[in-house]
């Protein structure tokens, strides 16, 4: 690596506070975009569906601070790694309170610790991100994000095998990723990642047979699917790995087998081709 990780663990404990308003707007595009339609018209004092935090809080770059990849330049918050592919790797996600629209939240965010490793496929560093959400002076959520940088990958290493997925789930969803549901969820999200739409660069450039999945969207429609299968109960908890790519070269599915006393789930997104997308463990109460 050029960056030494000496260098790098110096952002560890390094923090930003930010405030937003939790605006209507963003839930009733999230409810459309998950096809929602009894959401499509949220008010004052509802909740934040989980997984809709992530609407919100988002990093704004100007058009001058952003790389050739549509990803904002390295440094700053986060350190400066400068290995050339950035992915959201996973996270875990616990929901102490209720965020609710209308309220003015505030987050905390800090580095949480950054490691190096050798793969098989060159130099890799981890970093885990903690944020930490408050509303009406509580503490709402807890999350801690992991975020991958690797080494240029050739296209034979972006179209390897993939993990079989498990089968057998009691709650599934097929969704059709297609380039009008990835452009939503980046103006969403305000991600200009160009692997989610620009299809000559993610095929050309990055080498892989299709746009991208957003790895937060998949987490999202997995979180959604155990709103809609557990009604019933509340989302405590969702500790979520990423796996292997999705592209939109067809339907994958989202999938669910909960334990008997329905306070677990395991979870898992299963790609067009039956292999393993993500994987995930939910947590419920009442």
């Amino acid at each position: 690596m050029k960056t030494d990780i000496s260098y790098l663990k110096s952002w560890v404990g390094k923090f930003e506070e930010r405030f937003n308003k939790i605006s209507p707007e963003p839930m009733a595009g999230l409810a459309a975009t998950l096809d929602r339609s009894d959401d499509l018209d949220p008010k004052i004092g509802d909740p934040v569906p989980p997984a809709g935090h992530w609407l919100y809080f988002l990093p704004v770059h100007p058009m001058s601070d952003l790389g050739s990849d549509g990803h904002g330049k390295r440094g700053g918050f986060l350190p400066p790694v400068d290995l050339p592919h950035r992915m959201w790797a996973g996270g875990r996600i616990e929901f102490l309170g209720q965020l609710r629209i209308g309220d003015t939240a505030r987050r905390v965010s800090t580095i949480k610790s950054v490691s190096h490793k050798r793969g098989k496929s060159g130099d890799l560093v981890f970093v885990v991100v903690e944020h930490q959400i408050f509303s009406q002076g509580c503490l709402a959520i807890s999350e801690e994000h992991d975020i991958v940088y690797r080494d240029s990958s050739s296209p034979q290493q972006n179209s390897l095998p993939d993990k079989p997925a498990p089968t057998g789930a009691l709650w599934t969803r097929t969704v059709k990723p297609d380039p009008i549901l990835l452009f939503r969820y980046s103006a969403l999200t305000f991600n200009s990642h160009r692997i989610h739409y620009d299809l000559a660069y993610a095929t050309k450039k990055e080498g892989y047979s299709g746009l991208i999945v957003h790895g937060p969207l998949i987490a999202t429609l997995l979180m959604d699917l155990c709103c809609r299968e557990s009604s019933k109960m509340s989302l405590t908890g969702f500790n979520y790995r990423a796996v292997s790519p999705i592209f939109d070269t067809g339907p994958f599915s989202v999938n669910g087998s909960p334990s008997e006393d329905g306070t677990q789930a395991t979870m898992w997104a299963t790609t067009n081709t039956g292999g393993l997308a993500m994987r995930a463990e939910a947590e419920f109460g009442r």
